[in-house]
This record gives C-alpha cells, sequence and structure tokens, in this order.
C-alpha cells in the first residue's frame, strides 16, 4: 500500500489543485470524446466499408484530423432572417449543460493511506438532482438552435427532441430517486460507495432497464434521434449551421455519451469500487479504482456504440408511446420496489 503525510495530502486536496482537477477532468472528457469520435467512425466504416475511417492514415486516424481541419475552416455562415442572438447563443447554452455536468460527476477515486478520496471537482449533498437538472438544459440549447434558424426542419427537429426528451426524462428522473431512496442519499459519491458489497443493477434489474433506455433516447443516439433523421429533415435542429457551431453541436452528443455511460456505472455498475481479488494488486497504485471505473465506463460506451448498428430507427409515435406507455409505469413499479428495500435495508 502506498503511504503519504498528511502534509503532503494537505496540499493534494487544497482548493487550487481541486481547480486544476476541473480543467483536467475537462480535458480528459475532451479527448475521451475525440477517441469516441474516433472509435465509432471507424466501426461504422468497417461495417459498410466507407474508405476514410478505414484508411485514411493508421487505423484512419487522419480522417478526424481531416474533419477537425474542414470544421475550423469552414465559413461561419448564419441565415439572413436568422435570430443572430439566439443563433450565436445556442452553441453556448449545449455546451454549458456538459461543463455544468461535470462539476458534479466523479470520474474515480485514489486510496491515500487507506483513505477513499473520489475525484470529482464538488461534491454536493445533492448531486444526483443536480445533474437531473443541468442535463435538462441541452433542451433549451437545442431549441435554440433550432428556432433561431428560422428553418421548418430545424424546428420540427426541435419538437421531436421536446416531445421526446420530457417523455424520458420522467422515467430517467424517477429510476434515479428510486436508486436514491434506496441508499438514502441524494449524494452520488455516497451511492457509488454504496455498491461496494453489492451492485445495484442486482438489486433493481427493472430500474437498470429503464435507467438506460431512457438515458440512450435523452441523449439522442440510435434508435432515438428522431430529431435528426437525416432521411426526413436533412439534419433536424442543426440544419443551418456550418463550421465550429456546427462541430460543437455534434460533439457535445458524444460528451453526453461519455458522461451518460459514465453515470451508468456510478449508479448501477459499482462505480470504483474494486471487486476483493484486484484489491491486492499493486501495479497501477492509488489509480487502480479509477482505471477500473473508466474501463467500466468504455464497456458501456462500445454496448452503446454497437446498438446504434444493431436496431433501426423508430418512429416518432413509437417513440412516445414508448416513454409514457411503457417506462414511465416500469420506474413507478421499481419506484415501489426501491421504496421495499430501502425499508428492507433499514434506510
Amino acid at each position: 500500500m502506498i503511504t503519504m503525510s498528511a502534509e503532503s495530502i494537505d496540499i493534494i486536496f487544497n482548493p487550487w489543485l481541486r481547480t486544476l482537477l476541473g480543467l483536467c477532468m475537462i480535458g480528459v472528457v475532451f479527448g475521451g470524446a475525440m477517441v469516441v469520435v474516433w472509435f465509432e467512425r471507424k466501426l461504422s466504416g468497417d461495417i459498410q466499408f466507407r474508405l476514410g475511417p478505414k484508411y485514411v492514415g493508421p487505423f484512419g486516424l487522419f480522417q478526424l484530423v481531416a474533419d477537425a481541419i474542414k470544421l475550423m475552416t469552414k465559413e461561419d455562415l448564419i441565415p439572413s432572417k436568422a435570430d443572430r442572438l439566439l443563433f450565436v447563443s445556442a452553441p453556448i447554452a449545449l455546451m454549458g449543460s456538459v461543463f455544468m455536468m461535470l462539476v458534479a460527476i466523479p470520474f474515480g477515486a485514489v486510496v491515500v493511506n487507506g483513505v477513499e478520496y473520489p475525484i470529482v471537482a464538488t461534491e454536493m449533498d445533492i448531486s444526483l438532482l443536480y445533474i437531473e437538472a443541468v442535463s435538462s438544459i441541452a433542451i433549451i440549447g437545442a431549441f435554440m438552435y433550432a428556432y433561431s434558424s428560422n428553418n421548418k426542419y430545424s424546428l420540427l427537429g426541435a419538437f421531436r427532441n421536446f416531445a421526446r426528451m420530457i417523455g424520458y426524462e420522467v422515467p430517467l428522473g424517477i429510476t434515479m430517486v428510486s436508486i436514491a431512496i434506496m441508499v438514502g442519499s441524494l449524494n452520488i459519491v455516497e451511492i457509488a460507495q454504496a455498491q461496494s458489497p453489492i451492485w445495484f443493477i442486482f438489486l433493481q434489474p427493472l430500474g437498470f432497464l429503464v435507467f438506460f433506455v431512457a438515458l440512450m433516447a435523452d441523449m439522442g443516439r440510435l434508435p432515438f434521434d428522431q430529431n435528426e433523421s437525416e432521411e426526413e429533415l436533412v439534419a433536424g435542429w442543426i440544419t443551418e449551421y456550418s463550421g465550429m457551431r456546427f462541430g460543437l453541436g455534434f460533439f457535445a452528443e458524444y460528451i453526453h455519451l461519455i458522461l451518460g455511460s459514465m453515470l451508468v456505472v456510478l449508479l448501477f455498475l459499482g462505480g470504483w469500487n474494486l471487486p476483493a481479488a484486484l484489491t491486492n494488486i499493486t501495479i497501477l497504485g492509488i489509480f487502480l479504482p479509477t482505471v477500473y471505473f473508466l474501463l467500466k465506463s468504455a464497456l458501456v460506451i462500445l454496448t452503446i456504440i454497437m446498438l446504434r448498428w444493431a436496431v433501426p430507427r423508430f418512429r416518432i409515435d413509437q417513440v412516445v408511446d414508448l416513454s409514457w406507455k411503457r417506462l414511465l409505469p416500469l420506474s413507478l413499479l421499481n419506484l415501489g420496489w426501491a421504496i421495499i428495500l430501502g425499508i428492507y435495508l433499514g434506510v
């Protein structure tokens, strides 16, 4: 076990270092989003035999660089009848949702002198409600993208986005509250730590199913990308955007994918808690719990990416029916089960 003095620990966890930690977390998420973009395009290129992601540079890596250069050098066009203030502000609102979520989501933990220190910019007593609230700002950002464009395709995509996200935010929130009731805390760090004896996917399998489906819909991933659906709406809510404004909207989707996958691990898949077989491994030292957490998050991301090519897009009426007629009753049923578990566990 690695040991450190009390003075060293105080230096490590001072406010200035927490600020630096927050900036590093932003860098890690943006870097991770670039890796996810490359991996998904490489996988789709292999499936569809697309030349760019397969052969431009080693493993198709230069295709990502070429796309970045293209977005940075494209002319920034604003339609003549667009609302310029909203048009310019929309990417800020969408990325702001991402940055505010980063504040409260742990990226793992380090263990020093037998004490566990979560890697999180700010640990809140109501972090679960905070994450649910600020993630909903993405709905406003997407609507600003569409409404400011003065384009009927964009506006139709925005209304689809509203119908889908509102319908799925309800069962998503109920499932998160079910976890909080069972644990007796709204602190996501305490929820992750409470899974050291058993993962919550085994205690609430129905809740996991509802949460995972609602999360995919909330992120707008196939088969729930009706707000874009290029066969019907050109590019949906982002049709009139070009250059880096388009790139930020596209990039925000992948960052939400990473953060959503982390939430799945934190709430249902044991967080950073190591199984007994790994507790005595000293290869990665104090960072082993964090590496274990990130590996599980990567597996969730891989699952979501694979589902994109396994399930066809639903119609918008099917999406709405699934949320209100299927997931909402199941989430309420899971809520009752969580209350029973909370009483039984003595919370």
